[in-house]
């Protein structure tokens, strides 16, 4: 069987490691936040139906089927499929009465056009493969919200406190992609898929239980 690979950035890679922008829209003055003695977080997931003309596929909509892979493959490399996942979030915040509420809409998203898969491979194993890819993305955007909302996030650097932690939720998203892509040789070691697989989603289950 060749080699499945799933890539979780860019096809491209100048810009492989570059997360998405986060946006953040205050709707409240500055000097007025600052008066403010009480923060309170609101999460939200996009989770848009699923829109076979649009280009991005966002998680949980339903699982990834092979007619969602319709960029071109790659001449070059080993990889047999290519899933581009991402997450990202977008923030706003808003004054109400002595409490700042701070709404973030987490977005964990599935790129049509920079995914690909050579003819032959097209199996439920290899799809498998690439789906737990998408999986992976989604943990990760959870574990971000949970170390958010551990913060003693401040008046005056919420914005900042969060984009770092951001930052660092996307790092952890590549090691993971790679360290599952290594250890189950893009696919090939069926024992070390099983193995993450079950991982997977012992912690999905786990994260699904919190708040």
């Amino acid at each position: 069987m060749l080699p499945v690979a799933g890539l979780y950035g860019s096809p491209d890679p100048a810009i492989n490691d570059t997360p998405c922008k986060p946006t953040f829209n205050d709707a409240s003055p500055a000097s007025v936040v600052k008066d403010t003695p009480i923060i309170k977080l609101v999460f939200t997931m996009d989770s848009r139906p699923d829109d076979p003309e649009a280009d991005t596929l966002f998680y949980p909509a339903r699982k990834l089927r092979w007619t969602d892979f319709r960029g071109t493959p790659s001449l070059r490399g080993p990889s047999a499929a290519v899933a581009f996942t991402s997450f990202a979030y977008e923030g706003r915040s808003r004054l109400q009465r002595d409490t700042l509420q701070i709404t973030l809409t987490l977005q964990v998203f599935f790129i049509r056009s920079a995914s690909w898969a050579r003819a032959g491979i097209m199996d439920s194993y290899a799809l498998g493969h690439e789906q737990l890819h998408f999986d992976i993305t989604y943990l990760v955007a959870q574990r971000f919200k949970q170390r958010i909302r551990s913060l003693a996030l401040t008046r005056d650097d919420y914005d900042s406190m969060i984009q770092y932690e951001y930052l660092e939720a996307f790092r952890e998203m590549n090691r993971l992609q790679e360290e599952y892509d290594g250890e189950t040789r893009n696919g090939v070691n069926a024992a070390a898929q099983q193995e993450w697989m079950t991982r997977v989603s012992r912690e999905l289950e786990a994260v699904k239980a919190l708040p």
